[in-house]
């Protein structure tokens, strides 16, 4: 398809922004792609994708540059505190017809995305203001330079500037949970996605390729420890399976507070927010990373089908996205109130119906986007 001469603006180089950036350029469009960090520099975590990230990826036609990466994951295991099965979900029957389940480095995701999306990102680019004009968006950043474009895309985070400076809403809200990432080399052999649950925490244990363990853990609260490594022996010291040999392994870990983000609407004028930056959940169900990615297939697709109509092509995407994100949102919120049910009673509640319990959470996300 030839060039579009709609000029937009994608403001983010996050998984978020890079996906908007891919499928506008597969639809023809050239957008411009702004991040206020300088390159490199990301923590070194881990991803879980599930099948609708998988589905997502090939509809971004990134699927073979993605496939030898990482670890496939065909079985996600619930343990109790001291490694005794609860339950298990086979994920290759749950996502059958959708995708694989995939777990790698976020920085390699990052990387096929970055060169999927095509042209370069403008480091060091912060916008100052957003001035919404009629048919268009006026941007100054901070440098002094100011551009007009037909559309702005804020795909930058939980929290994200042009949320703010768009007034589409607050600030993202904490949504109880101090988390904990790490990877980890020469630790135990994991195959599974493995997780044991305690008493309002829970450690997770994930395969993600090259013998390296990604591993994310979390509490109950809202304020981060000023030692996370000390806080995780303490905490999950007395756990069994593959956490004494996890903890024991432990070098850096990465600390930060889960943060939801609840709008009564996703854009304003011909300002828009993506990603976590509209719908941010706590990501007790793996669907961050799934949910840019889907944003990102669909409004290509919305904008294609608006024939130049910008406002027209933001409603209908809106209308598409809100049903998935609210039930991720709602689905979320379930499983995270099971944190404060004891163990004695939440355990035989899980041996006996968890597998169940926890693919029905992913049932609407099976479906088409």
């Amino acid at each position: 398809m030839g060039g579009s001469p709609l000029r937009i603006l994608v403001v983010g180089a996050g998984i978020a922004g890079l996906a908007v950036a891919r499928a506008l350029r597969i639809a023809g469009f050239r957008p411009d792609v702004t991040e206020r960090l300088p390159p490199g520099g990301t923590a070194e975590t881990g991803l879980y994708l599930p099948g609708n990230a998988a589905r997502a990826l090939c509809r971004l036609d990134l699927h073979d540059p993605v496939r030898p990466l990482g670890h496939v994951i065909h079985r996600q295991r619930f343990l109790d505190a001291a490694g005794a099965p609860l339950c298990e979900v086979d994920l290759d029957a749950l996502w059958a017809g959708v995708g694989e389940c995939r777990a790698l480095p976020r920085a390699e995701l990052h990387r096929v995305l970055l060169t999927g999306a095509g042209g370069a990102v403008r480091h060091c680019a912060e916008v100052r203001t957003v001035e919404l004009l009629p048919g268009a968006v006026g941007v100054t950043f901070t440098d002094g330079t100011t551009t007009e474009y037909d559309l702005v895309v804020g795909a930058d985070g939980p929290r994200s500037s042009i949320r703010a400076l768009a007034a589409l809403g607050g600030p993202a809200r904490p949504a109880g949970q101090v988390v904990y990432r790490a990877v980890v080399r020469d630790g135990p052999r994991v195959d599974d996605w493995t997780a044991l649950l305690g008493q309002r925490a829970g450690f997770l244990v994930v395969p993600i390729g090259a013998g390296r363990l990604y591993c994310y853990a979390d509490e109950a609260g809202t304020v981060a420890p000023a030692d996370p490594v000390a806080r995780l022996r303490e905490l999950f010291g007395d756990y069994g399976g593959p956490v004494p040999a996890v903890l024991e392994a432990l070098d850096e870990v990465h600390v930060g507070i889960t943060e939801e983000v609840e709008l009564g609407g996703w854009s304003r004028g011909r300002v828009l927010l993506v990603g976590d930056a509209a719908h941010a959940t706590a990501p007790t169900l793996s669907q961050g990373a799934a949910m840019a990615l889907e944003d990102a297939v669909v409004l290509a697709e919305s904008l294609q089908a608006g024939g130049g109509d910008v406002e027209a092509a933001l409603a209908a995407y809106e209308s598409r996205r809100r049903p998935r994100t609210r039930w991720v949102r709602d689905r979320t919120r379930d499983r995270n109130r099971t944190r404060d049910v004891s163990p004695a009673l939440r355990d035989p509640l899980l041996r006996g119906r968890g597998g169940r319990i926890f693919g029905e959470h992913y049932r609407l996300l099976l479906g088409p986007l």
